[in-house]
């Protein structure tokens, strides 16, 4: 009897260390759901968060934004440049290293570094050989961080290398706040992401046609040792929520719950990222607020049309004179790049403004693409949008030969006039 409870004593204590205290164990119920989402109820759960959709999203979880794609444009932010832990939403950014590094038909034996490491995990066992495309989606669906340090040694040679490739593939991005220790996403001091970079990191992967047909995958056979194994994916909003087509979920104890969410409706292409919740539940429902909330809300309008028509009319009743040109009057256009379909509150569609300036007169020489005014799209009092407005041509100054030419001219009309007013007499 003292025996049985002895055991039973042990039994506690490790399941305690494993279960409760350690990142590692955190890690495997975070990704074989630790918190069942009921997706028998999520529509309940839908229809009752779509009843409060068009007010500003009360949310759990520390640091959140919406990211709309096609604009670049953020449409809610809480602490979305706060540096944050991300856990397995790291493996985002090790997706783009491996995916412009490393041809997807290779072989990888894995290394006994890799089939150690703790956490989610794809399974893979010393001198294991499986492809880079199978340790893909290893990676991203069942976020293994097997897979993840199988990937780093293949591509770099070592976690340390392969972290440095992450580093410099984020300042390329023009990430700034962001750093990489690990390709997995383990607590580590110095492994850092924010809301709003993780979007931008999202948002060129997504670009990859490869690494969007990865995380849209709802469940995939890969094979190790030729042995098949299937795969589902974790993110628990892929195929549960109208319009969900990637991107990656995430938890250890530093970061709390993480979830990346791509989703598209019509013309509008959102990215919600949520990092730090406490529940997955509260992961779950927060990016469902989010996302109603982006689409409730907002509607994409072609503002390149509604400039065209005002440009136009403008251009039709204001010109440009050239002070001492080669031409008196010059041509231009306006450079539309940047101005597309853009996300706007639809309370604001019909305070949509455009103000037109252009300078009315210009000395030459005139470069072509030279800066000579302005238009500004402002929505609701505030400036969103500014493009310049530059010269078709070029035009030169007006040469001696110029002004001889013109005074000829001129003498010339002033003789003919003489003539007519005398023949006339």
């Amino acid at each position: 009897m003292k025996k049985m409870k002895i055991v039973v004593i042990i039994v506690i204590l490790l399941s305690n260390i494993l279960f409760l205290n350690t990142t590692f164990a955190d890690d495997i119920l975070e990704d074989i759901g630790d918190e069942y989402i009921n997706l028998n109820v999520l529509d309940e759960e839908l229809a009752e968060i779509s009843t409060e959709a068009s007010k500003l999203p009360s949310i759990n979880s520390r640091a959140a934004i919406i990211y709309e794609r096609n604009s670049k444009v953020v449409l809610y932010g809480k602490n979305e440049n706060t540096h944050r832990p991300m856990a397995s939403t790291t493996k985002i950014m090790t997706s783009i290293i491996v995916l412009e590094n490393v041809n997807l038909s290779d072989v990888v034996e894995i290394s006994k570094k890799s089939a150690g490491t703790g956490g989610s995990r794809l399974g893979l066992k010393t001198g294991d050989k499986i492809t880079v495309h199978d340790l893909l989606y290893g990676l991203m669906l069942c976020s293994g961080n097997d897979a993840a340090v199988a990937l780093a040694e293949y591509t770099a040679g070592s976690v340390d290398k392969f972290a440095q490739l992450m580093n410099s593939k984020a300042k390329e991005l023009g990430l700034e706040n962001s750093s990489f220790v690990t390709p997995h996403g383990l607590d580590a001091d110095n492994h850092y992401t924010t809301a709003y970079e993780l979007a931008v990191m999202a948002d060129y992967a997504l670009n990859i046609d490869e690494f969007a047909n990865i995380v849209r995958t709802k469940n995939y056979t890969v094979y190790i040792n030729g042995t098949p194994k299937n795969l589902t994916n974790t993110n628990e909003l892929l195929g549960n929520l109208d319009g969900v087509y990637g991107v990656k979920t995430g938890f250890t104890n530093g970061a709390n719950r993480c979830l990346v969410t791509s989703t598209k409706r019509e013309y509008m292409d959102i990215i919600c990222v949520v990092l730090g919740a406490d529940t997955k539940k509260n992961r779950t429902q927060d990016s469902i607020k989010l996302i109603e909330y982006a689409f409730t809300n907002y509607q994409m309008v072609d503002l390149n049309k509604i400039v065209d028509e005002e440009f136009e009319k403008w251009r039709n009743t204001n010109s440009i004179n050239i002070i001492k040109g080669e031409k008196s009057i010059l041509e231009y256009n306006y450079d539309n790049t940047g101005i597309s379909i853009y996300p706007i509150l639809k309370e604001d569609i019909k305070n949509i403004n455009i103000e037109i300036s252009t300078d009315g007169e210009i000395k030459a020489p005139v470069s072509l693409n030279e800066e000579v005014g302005k238009v500004k799209i402002i929505i609701n009092n505030n400036e969103v949008i500014t493009a310049k407005i530059t010269s078709n041509e070029s035009v030169n100054k007006k040469g001696i030969y110029d002004y001889l030419k013109e005074l000829v001219l001129e003498y010339s009309n002033y003789i003919n006039k003489a003539i007519r007013f005398h023949s006339n007499y």
